[in-house]
């Protein structure tokens, strides 16, 4: 009586199985797919860190030297100024 029912269950089992190997592969490029995106944007995201790092670190040179000329005494402010500046490359 299930005898007649065996070669559609192992047709079953067979396409199945089929089925699950390639879903496993395509989910395995799926995900490797990912994690190189995921790759890529720690890549960029330490890239622009990096540069507002070095914007922090320019900025907070020109304030001690703002400070500095804030703070002296007796000398000519002008004169300071120009010494202090630097040429500006963009």
């Amino acid at each position: 009586m299930y005898w007649d029912y065996l070669p559609i269950f192992i047709f079953v089992v067979a396409l199945v199985a089929i089925v699950m190997g390639v879903g496993n592969e395509m989910l395995s490029r799926v995900l490797k797919h990912r994690e190189k995106q995921m790759e890529l944007m720690a890549d960029k995201a330490a890239e622009q860190a990096s540069h507002y790092a070095t914007k922090a670190e320019q900025l907070e040179d020109r304030v001690r030297v703002l400070e500095r000329i804030a703070t002296s005494r007796g000398a000519d402010l002008a004169s300071e100024i120009e010494d202090l500046r630097e040429p500006r490359a963009h």
